[in-house]
């Protein structure tokens, strides 16, 4: 897919397609510092089920490639796709969902802004029944922290964008754009999406809609990064969701 890709083998203890039961998606890019800390923290949250940690890295130049390396050896499941260059993290999505072998697939950003304990409860809830689960941040119990004026004003374009969104679409999601959701594999397969740029959140939630899957929302906390810096432009990257999002509302 975009910018190549270099899918590197890996072994797992007791791992096959019909064995995993969890696969967790994190899209990167120069994130090393968080990743250390991330990891860890999600082996030990789902140590008693058979998972597989997916890393989709474009072309990280910090040592992230060498840091999975390290983590692999302790921790035997960890699944890196290595791209040679940002493709977009729609594109990063798809390739690890594609290569997931997890009954569910959970995705998430890779900087340490979704906690673990709510990824915890993503995966209790779509154990529930459901067919795909999406965690908001925007209204109800869900939670934004906005500590610095440039988070604050993300934060009001995010939330002004999806109040949008949810009155065109009609669909009851309270926050189409958050990396933050998990899926059952066999629902993911009949998606079929397209969407290379963060529009594939949005692509996702309408196909599955629209394919009648019975989906939920669940509230999580959204923390500022602890380390680096984001690499989403907003004010580049807002418009085009929202032109991608009129899209599927009125084309589809």
């Amino acid at each position: 897919m975009d910018g190549g890709r270099d899918i590197i083998p890996y072994t797992m203890k007791e791992i096959s397609s019909n064995g995993t039961e969890l696969s967790v998606v994190l899209p990167t890019y120069n994130e090393r510092e968080n990743l250390a800390v991330l990891i860890p923290e999600v082996e030990k949250a789902f140590g008693h089920l058979v998972l597989e940690i997916i890393v989709v890295d474009d072309g990280s130049m910090d040592g992230t490639k060498e840091l999975l390396s390290e983590l692999n050896v302790t921790f035997g499941n960890i699944k890196p796709i290595y791209r040679k260059s940002l493709g977009g993290i729609g594109s990063a999505l798809r390739d690890g969902y594609n290569n997931a072998s997890g009954e569910f697939i959970l995705s998430s950003d890779a900087d340490m802004s979704f906690p673990v304990g709510d990824m915890v409860k993503l995966y209790q809830k779509i154990k529930e029944g459901y067919d795909f689960v999406t965690g908001y941040r925007h209204g109800g119990e869900g939670y934004y922290e906005k500590r610095t004026a440039s988070v604050k004003i993300k934060y009001i374009i995010s939330r002004f964008g999806n109040v949008v969104v949810r009155k065109l679409s009609g669909i009851k999601v309270r926050d189409f754009s958050a990396n933050f959701r998990v899926i059952r594999r066999v629902k993911w397969l009949e998606l079929k999406t397209k969407e290379n740029t963060n529009s594939l959140l949005f692509e996702m939630i309408v196909k599955a809609t629209q394919k009648g899957f019975l989906i939920t929302e669940i509230p999580v906390h959204f923390h500022e990064r602890r380390f680096g810096t984001s690499k989403l432009n907003l004010w580049k990257e807002a418009p085009k969701f929202l032109i991608k999002a009129l899209k599927y509302v009125f084309f589809k």
